[in-house]
């Protein structure tokens, strides 16, 4: 697996590679790497001929620059796991590589970021949008692959792939999850013991509130998981919201709403969780 880190030796790497008359299916990540994203590689593997990952923790991103601070860094551990899920190169440039000036893009995303993760994280897709596109234009990807679990982050980059042209597919992937159901997330290890036993909670409620759907309304289901949110005081509850799948708008009623997921974020001590469920 080659390890590349400035853009002038990945632009002359990615040239050889379409030279070649290859596809490339790429993996962004933050490193941290755990099975989910490994996942992600294995599909890009089977789908592409030719595997790329980055490994950037992306600080305009991050509005809370203590999240940024206490972000796990685990490179050398990562590069190995990279490696034996048949990766085939890895990109991890500095912040200076990435930004030698300031990027000041703002990017219009209509109500996409508005609601959910954008009223909390003020900025951060904006963030995240202009980072996939430089990660898109350095690694000219034929597809790229994203877990659902960051599910309104995979609507804001279809949005933007869309808005500009670029000549990438999109493939979502599903949320990998532990055996007692916790979504796979690099966070999840800033959990202590006790709040990692804890932290199954949340998918427990979102199933259940699926199971519920039929037996309530919007406002009611809504209100009911907020409820059993209350009932775990070790939670703050964020948001949990019941949104159509596409617009990402909340929804009223069941009725001409056949694509609807219920979304949810919350803080266990000092990690913040997000996980989603589809009705669909």
């Amino acid at each position: 697996m080659k390890i590349l880190r400035t853009l002038a030796e990945t632009k002359r790497h990615i040239d050889s590679i379409l030279s070649g008359g290859a596809t490339i299916g790429f993996v962004p990540t933050m490193g941290a790497l755990h099975e989910g994203h490994l996942t992600l590689i294995r599909k890009a593997k089977m789908a592409t001929d030719h595997v790329t990952a980055s490994i950037f923790v992306n600080p305009i991103q991050f509005n809370n620059p203590e999240d940024l601070l206490k972000y796990p860094r685990e490179e050398a551990a990562d590069i190995r796991k990279l490696q034996d899920a048949g990766c085939d190169m890895v990109f991890i440039p500095t912040v200076d590589e990435m930004y030698p000036v300031p990027d000041t893009t703002i990017f219009e995303f209509g109500n996409l970021d508005k609601v959910m993760e954008g009223k909390f994280r003020p900025g951060h897709f904006n963030g995240v949008a202009i980072v996939v596109k430089k990660l898109f234009e350095i690694l000219q990807p034929h597809q790229a692959f994203f877990g659902e679990k960051d599910y309104q982050q995979l609507a804001i980059i279809r949005n933007m792939v869309s808005q500009i042209g670029l000549p990438v597919r999109i493939i979502p992937c599903k949320t990998v999850r532990e055996p007692d159901g916790l979504a796979m997330s690099s966070r999840n290890k800033r959990l202590s013991p006790e709040e990692r036993a804890m932290a199954p909670v949340i998918y427990r409620i979102l199933r259940k509130a699926k199971n519920l759907r039929e037996q309530m309304t919007v406002q009611q289901l809504t209100d009911w998981a907020r409820e059993e949110f209350s009932k775990h005081p070790a939670f703050a509850l964020e948001y949990f919201e019941i949104v159509d799948a596409d617009t990402l708008q909340p929804v009223e009623s069941w009725e001409n709403n056949d694509r609807i997921i219920a979304c949810t974020a919350a803080r266990l001590g000092n990690v913040r969780l997000i996980d989603n469920i589809k009705f669909f």
